[in-house]
């Protein structure tokens, strides 16, 4: 058999057997019966399955469209203007969400693409920023354009799971719930008394870094209301149930909306405990005018290979400190996530150095 030569012919009752001379384009003519013929108006003439589709879509009979393609060949923009023509449509608009694209004119396969309808239209609404929300967009509008550079780094926490669950099991108090996050306050702020200049602001109009000698640290928290960072004052004096109890202060009243200014002025240093949400860890932004700020993840389970090979399951939480880094370098930076991490993950030497 050659190519080109007819393979298959299907004859239609009351429908004429086409000559050898049509064979080459039959996959293209539509051969209809006389009733046929006023049903679907589309036999006889040149044109893909798509076309016709859209020519019955609108009620066209494609014997009445002249074809501007090859051999007569009926084509979208034919229909389109015929339509146009006979008053179907005002313009050409009508038809963009009919087809899809450009299949039509590149005569591909039709996949009978309707686009769902709308629903009533929902309008849109403006709300206006205040309080927190407004104050971060300042911020951290000016935060932006500070250099930073962020040191990311991992740190064993089961003696702190440990020493968390001790603190539960002998707490006393009914109205103090013990969490990870006191102790890492305490623990930041004897880091810190090693490396002060974390914990400074640098004054750009006289070119002086001012060490803080309070360390006031700040816990992002998220409210209602927006993201706010109240501080808790002189830690480096604080025990850490004090810590707790302070800590829990704050947050009773950040969620409340009853802050009071004292208790979101002030900070030198913030941490971020994006953790207790989700996320493993977090590129923070700084808190100006701080030159440092702490995101912490989630504590999690995870499997660590010791020197012979064999693997362990370790609590794990990745830290993320984000820098001024017109005040502090990397080196800096890093030799004080060293000494915090090695407090954390060896408690007893946070007993030694506390006051």
């Amino acid at each position: 058999m050659q190519v080109g030569e007819t393979l298959l012919k299907m004859v239609v009752e009351g429908a004429q057997v086409p000559t050898q001379n049509h064979d080459v384009t039959e996959n293209n003519i539509s051969h209809c019966s006389e009733g046929e013929v006023n049903k679907s108006k589309t036999c006889g003439v040149l044109s893909t399955p798509a076309v016709r589709h859209l020519g019955k879509r609108y009620d066209i009979n494609l014997n009445d469209v002249h074809g501007s393609g090859k051999d007569g060949r009926v084509l979208k923009e034919d229909i389109i203007k015929h339509a146009i023509q006979k008053g179907i449509i005002k313009d050409s608009s009508g038809f963009e969400n009919a087809d899809s694209g450009d299949q039509f004119l590149r005569g591909e396969k039709d996949y009978s693409y309707v686009p769902a309808e709308l629903g009533s239209q929902h309008g849109d609404k403006a709300i206006p920023l205040r309080g927190f929300q407004r104050t971060m967009v300042k911020t951290m509008s000016m935060a932006a354009k500070v250099p930073h550079f962020h040191y990311v780094e991992e740190i064993k926490c089961d003696a702190l799971v440990e020493l968390k669950e001790s603190f539960q099991n002998n707490n006393t108090e009914p109205g103090v719930k013990h969490t990870f996050l006191p102790s890492l306050i305490k623990s930041l702020s004897v880091a810190i008394s090693k490396y002060p200049w974390i914990n400074s602001r640098f004054n750009e109009d006289s070119m002086e870094v001012i060490l803080k000698g309070s360390h006031n640290i700040g816990i992002a928290m998220a409210t209602p209301s927006g993201l706010v960072v109240p501080n808790i004052k002189n830690v480096q004096s604080l025990s850490i149930l004090e810590i707790t109890k302070e800590l829990s202060r704050l947050q009773q009243l950040a969620l409340a909306n009853k802050l009071n200014p004292e208790d979101i002025t002030g900070g030198t240093i913030t941490l971020s405990n994006i953790g207790a949400i989700g996320g493993k860890f977090g590129a923070p932004i700084l808190n100006l005018p701080e030159v440092a700020i702490i995101a912490i993840g989630r504590i999690q389970k995870v499997a660590h290979f010791a020197d012979d090979g064999n693997a362990y399951p370790v609590s794990v939480m990745t830290v993320n400190i984000g820098a001024d880094h017109r005040v502090l370098d990397g080196a800096t930076v890093a030799r004080f996530c060293n000494e915090w991490k090695q407090l954390i993950e060896k408690p007893e030497l946070l007993m030694l150095l506390m006051r």
